[in-house]
């Protein structure tokens, strides 16, 4: 389409979005037609008029991170190469939103990683670092973090390098921090983008991309905080597959329609509770409690 250039979506509120191009300039656009469906990551198709733009059209996405209720569908961000879940010592950490974060990014195939921070606590610490050693045993990367010292900030920063992550977490275990500590400006960013979109609103209300060096190869996306994370928009049949301890035990069920929750002859359930030193295979039980209440929730949600 003449006339238009490319640009990557680096904030948006309501029907004002804030893109950038290569050379990093950015401009204030907004989108053809009555409905916005432009979120941060977005790479866009977007128009001069002026010192502003329209947005043509959204480039395919390579992925979307969003969460579904009853009510409505909110995205994160697209085009994501990772989901940093910041987790803390105290407040006490709810397992079910966890599970629920890594399943919305496991169904759309993105890497994740659970940062545990408050490392300084001590004892709260080490209970909280116990109580995620399922995770760690299906495999997903759990690094500790005291960001009020600056312990494990290197090995967090190595993980970051070279990917555009999002940063999801509840309120208290850190966020800010953790972003002013690796972006330095954020603060000073975040003002300019409130005023160019008009929002004059705080870092936490709206998704605001920024890069963590000059070359802008690294990104991290922050996100407002959540008290729920629906997951209407996952089959209760896909769970499974979607949680890596137990898909590792898939394939030794009797029936090939099993739900793992009452069959007889399930090689699913045959691990839960297991020893983890003596079954490879063992599930957490708490983990599968989680999988029976989800099923439970999308097997039973309602359709509009």
């Amino acid at each position: 389409m003449g006339g238009t250039r490319l640009a990557r979506v680096v904030a948006a509120h309501g029907r004002h979005c804030l893109v950038e191009d290569e050379s990093g300039q950015r401009t204030l656009c907004h989108p053809r037609g009555k409905k916005s469906a432009v979120v941060v990551g977005d790479i866009v198709a977007w128009q001069p008029s002026g010192d502003e733009g329209s947005i043509e059209r959204i480039e395919t996405r390579r992925n979307l991170f969003y969460r579904q209720d009853e009510m409505r569908t909110k995205a994160f961000a697209a085009n994501l190469d990772q989901v940093l879940i910041l987790l803390a010592a105290e407040p006490v950490f709810s397992e079910a939103q966890l599970t629920r974060a890594l399943l919305a990014a496991e169904a759309e195939g993105i890497s994740a990683c659970i940062v545990l921070n408050k490392q300084d606590l001590g004892g709260p610490f080490d209970q909280a670092w116990a109580r995620l050693e399922p995770y760690r045993r299906m495999g997903t990367p759990v690094l500790p973090l005291g960001l009020h010292d600056g312990h494990g900030l290197d090995a967090l920063r190595q993980r970051l390098t070279g990917r555009h992550t999002l940063v999801l977490g509840p309120s208290g275990v850190g966020k800010s921090t953790l972003v002013n500590r690796l972006v330095p400006e954020a603060g000073a960013q975040t003002g300019e983008i409130s005023r160019a979109l008009n929002t004059g609103r705080h870092t936490t209300t709206a998704t605001t991309w920024y890069w963590l060096e000059p070359a802008r190869e690294s990104a991290l996306i922050d996100s407002p905080g959540f008290q729920e994370f629906g997951l209407h928009h996952l089959e209760a049949e896909r769970l499974a597959q979607l949680m890596p301890d137990l898909r590792a035990a898939l394939g030794d069920c009797r029936f090939y329609n099993c739900t793992h929750r009452h069959e007889p002859g399930c090689g699913v359930r045959a691990h839960v509770g297991a020893d983890p030193s003596v079954d490879p295979l063992a599930i957490d039980q708490n983990r599968y409690r989680l999988y029976d209440e989800l099923f439970d929730e999308l097997s039973n949600k309602r359709t509009y």
